[in-house]
């Protein structure tokens, strides 16, 4: 069992900066930490997210960083005055990317970087079809690995893929866990590798990342009480 308690993240992606406000203000008093994406974070912008931190909850940009080295650290500069706490980059840009995105935070705490190793979404199949000849299972570990020596703070991967980064030398790297699903919620959308609340938990997980079973639901508070309950149990 781990020590530390799993977290809540909610994956606020809905049309627009203010269906956002008004879903936060009526269903997410007992969250902390609400992840933004490129959608809402195109249409709100800036005073979107300053919005949100004024209202007390932490800010997850999930933006999936992804270019040149200087390109990179030139953003992660600029997100670093926005008061967020934490910002996504892609460990697929390599090492020397993301060192530039450690070194352009400087001494400052936050944002936290987590690398995201494989997108959710993608299975074998899917996989096998843009990388020919390469086992996703050891592109995890190595993308996991050149996250921790550039500094990333943690990785972003599928509860299906915490088995590979339960070793020792993965000790360093706080896990965030998207694709998860509560086990009543039967679901036909575009993420493949998934686990419910309780299973990632137990798997290792630090933080789950949950959307959609939330968003559209019927009755979203019990949803996030239901959710909140397991983590708490495990």
């Amino acid at each position: 069992m781990k020590g530390k308690k799993t977290e809540l993240i909610l994956a606020l992606d809905l049309d627009s900066p203010e269906e956002a406000k008004k879903f936060l203000s009526m269903h997410c008093s007992k969250l902390k930490y609400i992840k933004i994406g490129p959608r809402l974070f195109i249409k709100g912008g800036k005073d979107f997210l300053s919005s949100i931190i004024e209202g007390g909850w932490e800010i997850f940009l999930d933006v999936k960083l992804h270019d040149i080295p200087n390109t990179v650290k030139g953003a992660v500069e600029a997100a670093s005055e926005l008061g967020l706490w934490a910002l996504t980059v892609h460990t697929a840009g390599g090492k020397n990317m993301m060192e530039a995105a450690f070194n352009a935070r400087g001494s400052c705490e936050k944002p936290l970087l987590f690398g995201v190793t494989v997108l959710t979404s993608m299975d074998e199949l899917v996989w096998k079809d843009v990388n020919p000849g390469s086992s996703m299972g050891e592109c995890l570990k190595i993308r996991a690995k050149a996250a921790l020596v550039a500094g990333m703070d943690g990785v972003v991967c599928s509860a299906k893929d915490l088995k590979l980064f339960n070793e020792e030398e993965y000790g360093g790297l706080l896990k965030v866990v998207p694709g998860i699903r509560p086990k009543d919620f039967l679901s036909k959308d575009d993420q493949k590798r998934v686990a419910t609340p309780a299973e990632a938990a137990r798997s290792g997980a630090d933080y789950i990342v949950v959307g959609r079973p939330v968003l559209n639901s019927d009755n979203p508070d019990k949803v996030i009480d239901n959710i909140l309950e397991d983590l708490e149990n495990e």
